[in-house]
């Protein structure tokens, strides 16, 4: 979206925490408007997060609409708040998919 930086990225090897921790990190280097699209496969498992801060979502992004829309792609499911939400699922080769899809309907 315009007006605020977007941040997509497969990180393998996060677990959900780690991909937290990651989203505290970027939160922290940009005060105001951001969000983020996470993947990760974990130990063979794909996860997917997004986030984004409260001006962001004020903006337009809702992180519980991103992963809804796109969790298919890794055979889960998952939600959330407008600020962050989460899916898990089954096939790890659709997390490129995944991130794709985020990306063509975020940007």
């Amino acid at each position: 979206k315009e007006g605020y930086p977007l941040y997509v990225l497969r990180m393998d090897g996060f677990d959900a925490g780690g991909m937290r921790n990651a989203w505290d990190i970027v939160r922290a280097k940009h005060p105001g408007a951001v969000a983020v699209m996470f993947g990760s496969d974990h130990e063979g498992t794909p996860l997917l997060m997004a986030a984004a801060s409260d001006e962001a979502v004020a903006e337009g992004f809702n992180a519980g609409d991103v992963i809804k829309q796109i969790s298919a792609h890794v055979k889960g499911g998952g939600g959330g708040k407008p600020t962050m939400a989460q899916a898990g699922g089954k096939d790890v080769g659709g997390l490129d998919a995944a991130l794709q899809a985020a990306k063509d309907m975020l940007l």
